[in-house]
Formats: C-alpha cells, structure tokens, sequence
C-alpha cells in the first residue's frame, strides 16, 4: 500500500542510513549471483584482525514463497521462511537456527491503508514477545514498540516515535531506550540533482542528562561515485567513498580518525561487492 505508513523500524532510518550505511572498518567480500529461476545466492567474508568470518546464504522464490538459508564458518545454519499474504495484507515468517532448538522465532506482519503492525514471539518454553505499530500515513506516521522477557518477567523494550517525510526532509523524534533518551534526527535533500544531503541526529539522556549529536553529509561527485562524511561530539571524524565500477559492483573505503585521543590511529575499511 503506497500510501500507508512505514513499519515502526523504518521511523528515522533515512537519518541512520546517511550517518551509518556503508561504513566498515574491515575487509568485506560480498558476492552474489541473481537469479530469474527463483534461487539467489550470497557469499560474504570479512576479515577482523587476524579473524576471517564468512557465510553462504541462498533465497528460493515459490509464488508468495521465499525460503532464506544461511550457513556461516562455525557450521551454524539458519533459516527462514516467508509466505506473503497467506492473509489479506499479512505477511508471516518462521525462522530457527541449527543447532540451537530454542531459537524457533515466529514474525507477523499485517500492512493496512492506516497502519503498520508487527509482531514476534519466541517458540521455547520462555519465549520473547515483541510488538510494533505504526498509524498514520506515508507522510506522518505516529508509533511504538515494547518487548517482554517472559523468563525475567521484564520489559526489554519501551519505545516510541513520530516521523514526518517529504521527498526534500525527513524529521523523527523517539523516545528510546524503555524512556531513558529523547532521540532527535533530521535530514535535508540540499541538491536532489547531485544526491547532496545533510542531516543531524542528536540524543539526551533524561537520567544523566547528557547529550551526544552526530551530523553527516551525502554527494555524489558523478553518476557513480558517492562521498559521505560524518562528525561526532565525541572527536570522531569518518568520511566514505563509494565507486560503482561496474553496474551494481561497488567498492568502499572507508576511514575514521578520533581526534581525541592520544596517539590514535585512524581506522580503515575496504569493502568489495560484486554482483554479475
């Protein structure tokens, strides 16, 4: 539905996106072969220090089926499946881990002109309940989520939020962790021509009444090179380049230098992701 509202995740994403997205301080190899038969598969390694990390993951598409299957260096396989509107407007997903049998997990969610709803529970003896919403419409939107252990009788999540997009801004204000920070962001499209944007996010913390703020910039320097640069209250300064060097192939570096610190070397990241 085009016009109803995002889930309630999506509430300030474009903010995170340009302050987060793509930044890595390692080395990341991503592969993936599409495919038109229904069956995609991913390849990923990333290398921490002297530690490599990768996984192999696959997706089959049935009709309104999608089955994603994922095994990484330690032999640990998950997996998901999805059937999408098994209800009108309902999407529902089962996902478990392999060997971990208490891992079972099962997501609804239901998509309306007005609302966005979506749920979760744990399938083990104890399980972690979780629920969102978000009314409203695309332009405004107005949600919340909670989540509750039922092994410590304890509420693990208590958050809320209001949105307001336009193809030239985007505005949130959240009141997250269970109501201990007031979170405020916003991103402003400068030079939609050149893919130029700014944007600011800034948190207080209601307990210590301490503040933290991150602002960020976006451009593209030509139809398939993108920079982004990022400043923190606490010193660090990161800055990003991304390079398309082949349709959807994409190589970045990344970098960030903490200018606080004393004898601090800056941290580099080369991702490489390659699609044929």
């Amino acid at each position: 539905m085009e016009q109803s509202p995002a889930p309630f995740s999506e509430i300030g994403r474009r903010a995170r996106e340009l302050l987060t997205k793509d930044y890595n301080y390692d080395q990341k190899f991503t592969f993936s072969i599409p495919s038109s038969s229904g069956v995609g598969i991913t390849a990923t390694g990333v290398k921490k220090d002297q530690i490599f990390i990768g996984d192999i993951s696959t997706q089959y598409k049935l009709g309104s089926t999608v089955v994603d299957i994922k095994v990484d260096t330690y032999s640990n396989v998950s997996t998901k499946v999805t059937l999408v509107d098994v209800f009108r407007s309902t999407k529902v997903s089962l996902g478990f881990n392999i060997p971990d049998h208490k891992s079972g997990k099962l997501d609804v969610q239901y998509l309306h002109q007005h609302a966005a709803i979506n749920s979760s529970i744990g399938l083990n003896p104890s399980p972690l309940l979780e629920l969102s919403a978000a009314i409203g419409s695309k332009d405004l939107a107005l949600g919340g989520e909670i989540g509750f252990n039922t092994a410590s009788s304890s509420f693990t999540k208590c958050n809320a939020g209001i949105s307001f997009n336009k193809p030239d801004f985007s505005a949130a204000l959240m009141l997250t962790d269970r109501g201990q920070a007031v979170k405020a962001s916003y991103v402003h499209s400068v030079d939609p021509a050149n893919g130029t944007e700014v944007g600011a996010e800034m948190i207080h913390r209601l307990s210590t009444y301490e503040n933290s703020f991150s602002i960020g910039s976006a451009h593209k320097v030509d139809p398939l090179t993108s920079l982004k640069t990022r400043f923190s209250d606490n010193g660090k300064v990161a800055m990003l380049c991304q390079r398309e060097w082949r349709p959807k192939s994409l190589i970045t570096f990344s970098a960030e230098y903490d200018t606080k610190a004393k004898n601090s070397v800056p941290k580099l990241g080369l991702a490489l992701a390659l699609k044929p």
